[in-house]
């Protein structure tokens, strides 16, 4: 990517050579006569320099810092002086600018110092970064819980495609977690302070699908009393999560094709187009390329969604974090309805880690929220592809645990003496399973 600058400047003569200058050395320059042009246009963690003249109609230099500066205080900002402006220069680095080059200036001059501007803010932002992984990383492991290899791998590719502007098709199973894993990647990325709208395309009937997805206008068609926002239109700036796409009508699928193509939509009864900025990620169950080999789906729509492909591991793949997960959706329900978390007892355990599933982590939710109530849970059918005798051993002792630490509320000391355990030998227990003390106080 080119080396960006704003260039403000009331004089189009010097935004002219400025330009030419910079242009020539690899530089991409937007041009404003204007500082509240500038600040108008200025996005979020701008990757490049701004260059401003210190006197200039309307708001000067030195207001623009000040406003550059509340927004973010490591922008670097270059001031363009006459030399009577030289102290006042002086002090606005003291505010915060950058540099400051006193008219008139050397081409070579004002490279060396962008250049020098622009290495500092690629650091910035290379910091930025890095420190916002690490952040959302422990925000993600609380939210895709597990530890199965496969469920690292997830969050990972999460971490990696929320920043993208690139849309995505998560695969899995039913109940296995898509739409939680689709708010990831909208709440993680650039978009997270915009809309996420998320629509089940097997829930809505053909006839009203395109009203649904595209809005209409008043009159549009019998019953439209008045004018309607689609889903399309709603998630402008944010994102369309499109549940069980695979269902959603031919006629339609050319219709989204061309909108994500041409970022245009037109309402049912209006000629008007309407500009859309929106990223779209969907949820299937079969291979969407597969369903198009068989023509029951567009190819080139297949084609266009499928940049970026999740896949969502069924919860019979991923047996060690059955328990992990039973005694979360245990303990949530359990705060909800302001009761007792009871205890799961082996045999309960073992139908628990030899059941298959097939509703995965939906289903295990209504299981925990049954065992919360007390109520006989539906018979737990038994598959011969369980967990080894050790890995049920691991998963008996981290039960064990979570129920000593449940008990007495997270009371370090009163565990060791029940479980006859060193201290040592217990924090290196619970680091194993992925418990902490603090989530059993009140």
């Amino acid at each position: 990517m080119s080396n960006q600058v704003m260039v403000i400047d009331d004089e189009a003569s010097i935004r002219d050579a400025v330009e030419q200058w910079l242009g020539l050395s690899g530089f991409s320059v937007q041009r404003f006569g204007q500082a509240e042009d500038c600040l108008a246009q200025l996005p979020a963690d701008f990757a490049g320099v701004i260059l401003s003249d210190v006197r200039m109609p309307g708001m000067g230099g030195l207001g623009l810092l000040a406003q550059v500066q509340a927004r973010d205080p490591e922008l670097p900002v270059i001031l363009l002086t006459g030399h009577g402006d030289v102290p006042m220069a002086v002090q606005a680095m003291r505010d915060g600018a950058y540099d400051f080059l006193e008219k008139p200036f050397s081409p070579e001059s004002l490279l060396s110092s962008l250049r020098r501007a622009q290495d500092k803010r690629r650091l910035v932002l290379e910091n930025r970064r890095l420190h916002s992984r690490a952040d959302f990383s422990e925000q993600l492991q609380a939210t895709l819980l597990g530890a199965a290899p496969a469920i690292a791998q997830l969050r990972r590719q999460v971490l990696d495609l929320a920043p993208l502007p690139v849309n995505v098709v998560i695969r899995g199973e039913t109940g296995s977690g898509k739409e939680l894993v689709a708010r990831c990647l909208h709440d993680f990325g650039p978009r997270a302070g915009k809309p996420f709208v998320a629509l089940n395309c097997a829930a809505i009937p053909e006839a009203l699908f395109e009203a649904e997805l595209f809005g209409h206008e008043s009159g549009a068609f019998t019953g439209a009393q008045g004018k309607r926002i689609g889903k399309l239109e709603y998630a402008h700036g944010g994102t369309l999560f499109l549940d069980e796409i695979e269902s959603l009508p031919m006629a339609q699928q050319a219709k989204l094709l061309r909108v994500l193509q041409e970022q245009k939509l037109e309402r049912l009864g209006s000629n008007q187009s309407i500009a859309v900025d929106l990223r779209l990620v969907a949820a299937s169950k079969p291979d969407l390329l597969e369903q198009a080999r068989a023509g029951l789906f567009r190819e080139d729509l297949a084609y266009r969604l499928n940049v970026a492909e999740l896949r969502l591991p069924p919860l019979r793949e991923r047996r060690e974090d059955i328990v992990r997960l039973f005694d979360h959706f245990t303990a949530a329900t359990a705060k909800r309805l302001g009761r007792q978390a009871p205890v799961v007892n082996s045999t309960q355990l073992a139908q628990l880690l030899s059941h298959d599933w097939p509703g995965n982590v939906r289903e295990l939710a209504n299981a925990a929220e049954r065992h919360v109530l007390g109520l006989a849970a539906p018979a737990l059918e038994t598959s011969g592809g369980g967990l080894s005798l050790a890995a049920q051993q691991e998963a008996f002792e981290a039960q064990c645990l979570r129920a000593a630490l449940a008990r007495h509320r997270g009371d370090i000391k009163a565990v060791m003496e029940e479980l006859q355990l060193p201290r040592r030998t217990l924090n290196e227990k619970m680091q194993r399973h992925g418990l902490a003390r603090e989530d059993f106080r009140d």
